[in-house]
């Protein structure tokens, strides 16, 4: 990418889109372009249209999307599906008309089947059921990173797209009820710690296995990906390296120096067995990622009480 060029940004707000921002002027790039919802809502494609016509954007990160924990998909697929479609479809199909030089999509590990051989393979994407607590939201995801191949196929264009595994760090959502795993650990063993609350209870077995990489990391491998990478093909991001979720409690309660005890509740979901992302193309690119895994909730975690954002006020982000 030219240092001049203009950059599109979708989801600029959120975990994933601050992070490529962050990492974009640490090398030199000053025309990035962003769009709140109150100026853009990109679920409209009039406004997306409007806006690809008037910016003459030369790049897009598309890493806009409706996001949530395993309760929060199983309670309003609809809203996952129809959000999550909407904007890829919009986004996608401007940057088509409009000559976007390339696009990536980001897309979500969530897309593989719930049983997938571990670790997953980018071929296992459609080769079994999805997992049915965040169905909608990986339907959604999948029908992105379709239609980024089938431009691709048709029209050659240069849309390409990425799968990350679960992430976290610094813009993470910490509500309490709608967050994912690491950032809704975080909050409750804080929250007990300041309480001297006895014990922390955390869903499910505390059995699955599951990866995690900062979003930092994410950030630089989607450089990597849009200076280097134009397979139609979807491509994994991650660690490759798993651990189960008990074992990431007892890590976050250590970052946290809760003294408590840890109690896991079977009688909530426990979502897929196991998951964990062959990164082997990923890697073959020159990646690797930094952070090691304490090292990143440590970041997070003091990102999270630099920004106070334990004391914050969450609304409803429903449609």
């Amino acid at each position: 990418m030219e240092k001049d060029a203009r950059i599109f940004v979708a989801g600029h707000k959120g975990l994933v889109g601050s992070a490529i921002i962050r990492n974009l002027r640490s090398k030199g790039f000053t025309e990035i372009v962003t769009r709140d919802r109150k100026a853009v809502d990109l679920r409209r494609q009039a406004e997306v249209e409007d806006l690809f016509r008037h910016e003459k954007i030369d790049y897009v990160f598309c890493a806009a999307a409706k996001v949530g924990g395993i309760m929060y998909n199983k309670t309003f697929p609809a809203d996952f599906l129809y959000e999550n479609m909407m904007i890829a479809g919009n986004v996608i199909h401007a940057a088509a008309e409009n000559g976007v030089t390339k696009l990536l999509f980001l897309g979500s590990s969530c897309i593989y089947p719930k049983f997938a051989e571990q670790p997953i393979k980018e071929t296992a994407l459609l080769s079994g059921p999805l997992e049915p607590t965040n169905e909608g939201y990986a339907l959604a995801k999948i029908a992105g990173l379709k239609l980024c191949e089938k431009f691709h196929t048709q029209y050659q264009k240069r849309f390409i797209s990425a799968m990350p595994t679960n992430l976290y760090g610094p813009g993470d959502n910490f509500h309490p009820t709608h967050s994912h795993v690491i950032p809704g650990m975080l909050r409750r063993f804080h929250e007990a710690k300041l309480s001297g609350a006895e014990q922390v209870i955390i869903w499910g077995s505390g059995t699955p296995r599951r990866e995690f990489l900062h979003v930092d990391d994410l950030a630089e491998a989607l450089y990597v990906l849009m200076t280097n990478y134009e397979e139609e093909s979807t491509i994994n991001v991650g660690t490759g390296i798993d651990l189960t979720i008990l074992k990431m409690a007892e890590l976050v309660k250590e970052v946290v120096e809760y003294e408590g005890e840890i109690i896991t509740d079977p009688t909530k979901p426990d979502g897929t067995p196991r998951k964990v992302l062959d990164v082997s193309r990923l890697k073959s690119l020159g990646w690797k990622p930094k952070f090691s895994l304490k090292d990143g909730l440590i970041n997070a975690y003091q990102w999270a009480l630099e920004n106070d954002v334990f004391n914050k006020s969450f609304a409803d982000t429903r449609l």
